[in-house]
């Protein structure tokens, strides 16, 4: 099966089978529809060897990603293959075994080795986070969750904004100040979620307590939920807490339960992320929802952007408060 047997078949020129294969922009739409029409009843398959050879292109990516095993990293990078997929690219994924730099590094060597057209590098974490500042490779480098980098082209979760939401909302509730249970400490994502949190609380003039540090897990969680509930039996005003993730709230939520509490009727919880099961929590989960279809998109669009030579500013995603039944009026200290 030929290119010209596809032209013969939706009565077209070969050329412009050539530039609709190739994503070409300069095709008519009914053109374009009728050829790939013509290509699915035909079943044609482009050799993408050959039309490296003629384009320079091989229409891939390439993903170095890491903690894909955690709901964040993984639903990116679903929302990375879609949105690349629907533009027409195919994308190869590493997955670092630690965030070093060296990791790092050789995963982008590996890819641009495979001559990629670029490579997209989602990791918040540690040393591959300041790797990322000082790299050059030879083909278009995209930092996706790394927040705004003057040096890079990137795009991210304002999560900020989110820690500001869900803390604002607890304040806005009547609770006189929100606890909060952070993400590790090299993570980027937990620094960014703390910061909001804090300035969250001192634009309202609230007390700013302790925050308990966890892990993402919910083995933290709930430990933080247990610690939690001794500060409230000590007297301490305890009426309100925003966890760094939703499997960590699934813990506290857990471990309030186990220590007789009530949510939101003691305590209100807001979470973060919005994982698929948080209607289902009990109670279900209030929590801030990032886009990861939309950072997917972004991510795509500015990849494109760059091999087309064309300037994009990057702007943040802005994530969403979902409120549902574990947070209400602060009724009483516990």
């Amino acid at each position: 099966m030929a290119l010209s047997d596809v032209a013969v078949h939706a009565g077209v020129s070969h050329q412009t089978v050539s530039r609709v294969v190739n994503g070409h922009p300069n095709v008519a739409p009914a053109t374009r529809e009728r050829v790939q029409r013509a290509i699915t009843e035909l079943g044609y398959r482009p050799n993408a060897a050959a039309r490296a050879l003629v384009t320079g292109s091989t229409r891939s990516f390439g993903l170095v990603v890491s903690h894909i095993n955690q709901y964040g990293p993984a639903q990116t990078l679903l929302g990375l293959e879609k949105a690349a997929r629907a533009a027409g690219y195919s994308l190869g994924v590493a997955i670092l075994d630690d965030d070093s730099e060296a990791a790092m590094r050789e995963a982008v060597d590996r890819f641009v080795a495979q001559s990629v057209d670029a490579v997209v590098a989602l990791s918040t974490y540690g040393q591959a986070v300041d790797a990322l500042r000082r790299f050059e490779a030879p083909v278009p480098l995209i930092a996706v969750q790394v927040g705004r980098d003057e040096s890079r082209p990137t795009v991210w979760v304002a999560q900020e904004v989110g820690a500001e939401l869900a803390t604002r909302h607890l304040l806005e509730l009547g609770h006189r100040t929100v606890h909060h249970v952070t993400g590790p400490p090299d993570s980027l994502e937990a620094r960014g979620r703390v910061v909001g949190w804090r300035r969250a609380l001192e634009d309202a003039d609230a007390p700013v307590p302790e925050p308990l540090h966890g892990d993402w897990w919910p083995s933290s969680g709930h430990a933080a939920g247990r610690a939690l509930a001794a500060r409230a039996r000590a007297g301490e005003d305890v009426t309100a807490v925003f966890v760094a993730n939703d499997q960590m709230a699934l813990g506290l939520l857990s471990a309030l339960a186990d220590e007789g509490l009530s949510v939101p009727g003691d305590i209100s919880v807001v979470g973060f992320d919005d994982v698929p099961e948080c209607g289902y929590f009990s109670p279900p989960l209030t929590t801030v929802r990032q886009d990861f279809a939309e950072l997917g998109r972004r991510g795509v669009e500015l990849v494109l952007s760059r091999l087309r030579g064309e300037p994009l500013e990057s702007q943040p995603v802005l994530p969403q408060l979902i409120v549902r039944r574990s947070t209400g009026p602060a009724r009483r200290t516990v």
